[in-house]
């Protein structure tokens, strides 16, 4: 039995290896998750988010909700990767000193542009802004693809 396993043993370069599994990794985090779609600008998380809010009917002309709210859906539907990197794509998004034209209407302390930082998700409300149900208003007639979320329960643009 011993005989057999080693016959299956490859010896590999550690440093060649290494440095070629860092490489595939870190393009494939830039590709996927770092740099912006050319198509509309946003990152996946910023989808993500803007995708939960329409779903939870989050549009301009309804009342704020609690971000803590916000980022629970999207973390429950979208983007289990932990809720302090989803609101603060949140919160980059409802900026106006961080984007020329905010995605989202903040309601409630949003940071500032000497640095401070937001107050936490409990505190802060948010829904989405004019400008974005224009950009985001044909996103169910088939003008992007959907794909199946992480544990294929839901469907997400992509």
């Amino acid at each position: 039995m011993d005989e057999y396993i080693f016959d299956k043993v490859h010896e590999v370069d550690l440093k060649k290896t290494m440095e070629t599994s860092y490489i595939d990794y870190a393009m494939s985090v830039i590709a996927a998750r770092a740099l912006p779609d050319v198509r509309d600008g946003l990152k996946p998380v910023q989808r993500r988010i803007l995708y939960a809010m329409i779903e939870l009917n989050n549009g301009p002309d309804k009342p704020h909700r609690k971000c803590a709210r916000i980022v629970g859906d999207t973390m429950g539907k979208f983007h289990p990767h932990g809720d302090s990197s989803i609101y603060e794509a949140l919160v980059k998004l409802a900026q106006d000193f961080s984007t020329r034209y905010p995605l989202i209407d903040g309601h409630g302390n949003f940071g500032s542009v000497d640095g401070d930082g937001a107050a936490a998700m409990r505190y802060t409300e948010a829904r989405l802004s004019k400008i974005s149900m224009e950009m985001l208003s044909d996103i169910n007639k088939d003008t992007v693809d959907f794909i199946p979320n992480f544990d294929e329960t839901e469907k997400e643009p992509t």
